[in-house]
């Protein structure tokens, strides 16, 4: 297959994981690869031609033809790619045809199970989690493990009951229960095992409030010292989290913001506390140029990285209800194709209204288990579907200053989202308006000048260096610009 030909097909792959095969001219597979995205990993091999390393070099050459597996998730992908090395064993695929394998966190089929990293998975009866694709990642997870879920770590066999009278030192720093010598029950050594595998299979959320119930459970009895253990790894936790998906604010997590974010569960009666707050604005000017946004808020804090903006399309005129509802509408069907992940927690800016249509949408995608709430400006009150009656806080609330900061965050947000998208308007309406110039050549120019007041000061010459702008269409530009100038001002560009 011709390179261009190849390169259009690969623009056509799906942005989503899966496995890709790389063929040559004869049919063979020359190299089996894995990708989170299908389009952006095949398309990296051919942006350059200059390759370090001699194999890539003449496996980029060789290739003719590209064919691919789409999976539901990177680590399916994995277990494909491993099975399709396996059986084609291609000449340019090394580490896993020799042998090498990703490795699996096995928790061991015993009376008092362990934790075993392996690259096999056999059919012994133990729980597998992975693959993992980097070993670091599970020595990140077993060091958090040890420290505050320990388990056993020797291999004796305790099946038949305890047989040391006396623990081992790992006992006493805190890094085994010790069922050993007795100290512990199966019942509590296998809470502390459904601990593990909910924090091994990601559900971090769950075991938080698992630990927050023992917690409160713990301070109801006057355990003090047992609470704060339990407080102490809700703390790991929640800073482990914030490491593993790039949250803003990477260090330990404050006191205070723990019992704000108790007190939003608390109030709105939320089954786990708001990690991820998602906030929802609209802002127009007389109904044009409607832009919808999406603020995010991680562990209390805004994470700017994760604001999303959308120019309504569906609605014409002043409608915020309906321009709500497709907003809303959108940002969740991304979700749910697993381009954002689901937030605990949904604030609209407006009222019952705003909230009816928002709830329209998410039942539209199936989102059925997300809390919703709406915070009207003029009297702060919080609507709740299904409610009739509005939820009044104190001004001074905790909970209510919280949602107020995402809701004045999600305004600000969309005024500046309009604002500069209105602005682009004005500017390019400006220069259209210049007989023989068009939208496309109104484009390069302020692609290359970046505003209308720098086009202004440009002379006839630097006009002319834009493709596109003619000798004779400079002077027209630049003459036009000047009766702007002596007039009212250049337009967009106060």
């Amino acid at each position: 297959m011709e390179r261009e030909k190849l390169l259009e097909r690969i623009r056509t792959f799906p942005d989503r994981p899966g496995v890709y095969l790389m063929h040559d001219a004869a049919g063979n597979v020359l190299y089996v690869g894995k990708a989170k995205s299908l389009r952006k990993r095949v398309a990296s091999y051919f942006r350059r031609t200059g390759y370090a390393s001699p194999r890539l070099r003449k496996l980029v050459d060789s290739v003719s033809d590209i064919s691919t597996i789409r999976t539901e998730s990177e680590a399916e992908a994995l277990i494909t790619e491993a099975k399709l090395i396996k059986k084609y064993q291609p000449f340019f695929n090394v580490e896993l045809k020799m042998g090498e394998r990703y490795p699996y966190v096995k928790i061991t089929r015993e009376r008092f199970p362990r934790i075993v990293i392996t690259r096999h998975r056999e059919e012994d009866g133990g729980t597998y989690l992975g693959p993992f694709t980097r070993v670091t990642e599970i020595r990140r997870l077993l060091r958090l493990v040890e420290r505050y879920f320990p388990l056993r770590s020797c291999s004796r066999n305790l099946d038949e009951g305890p047989y040391e009278t006396r623990p081992c030192m790992r006992h006493a720093l805190g890094r085994c229960l010790a069922p050993c010598a007795g100290r512990c029950s199966e019942s509590e050594y296998g809470e502390r095992i459904a601990d593990i595998l909910l924090l091994l299979k990601g559900n971090t959320s769950h075991l938080v409030e698992r630990l927050r119930s023992r917690m409160e459970r713990a301070s109801q009895t006057l355990a003090f010292e047992e609470a704060a253990r339990y407080r102490d790894t809700i703390r790991a936790l929640w800073i482990y989290r914030g490491q593993r998906n790039n949250a803003s604010e990477q260090g330990d997590l404050d006191w205070s913001t723990w019992s704000v974010l108790r007190r939003v569960q608390e109030v709105l009666h939320l089954d786990t506390i708001p990690w991820r707050i998602d906030g929802f604005d609209i802002s127009h000017f007389s109904g044009k140029e409607t832009v919808g946004v999406v603020v995010v808020f991680e562990q209390g804090v805004p994470n700017p990285s994760l604001y999303r903006r959308f120019s309504v399309k569906s609605v014409e005129g002043i409608d915020d209800f309906r321009s709500i509802e497709e907003v809303v509408g959108r940002r969740y069907g991304r979700v749910l194709e697993g381009q954002e992940p689901m937030p605990q927690l949904i604030l609209i800016d407006g009222g019952p209204q705003q909230l009816v249509f928002a709830k329209q949408a998410l039942e539209a995608h199936h989102v059925e288990d997300v809390p919703l709430v709406a915070l009207a400006k003029r009297e702060e009150e919080l609507y709740l579907p299904g409610e009739m009656s509005p939820l009044r806080l104190e001004r001074n609330d905790p909970a209510l200053l919280l949602l107020q900061r995402v809701r004045d965050e999600a305004h600000r947000f969309a005024v500046t989202s309009h604002r500069g998208k209105r602005n682009i308007r004005l500017r390019r309406s400006a220069l259209e308006e210049i007989p023989g110039l068009g939208k496309k050549r109104a484009a390069a120019l302020l692609a290359v000048f970046g505003s209308v007041r720098r086009l202004s000061t440009a002379d006839e010459e630097a006009l002319g260096s834009v493709p596109g702008i003619g000798p004779a269409l400079a002077r027209k530009i630049r003459n036009a610009l000047r009766e702007m100038d002596d007039g009212n001002g250049v337009p967009g560009d106060a």
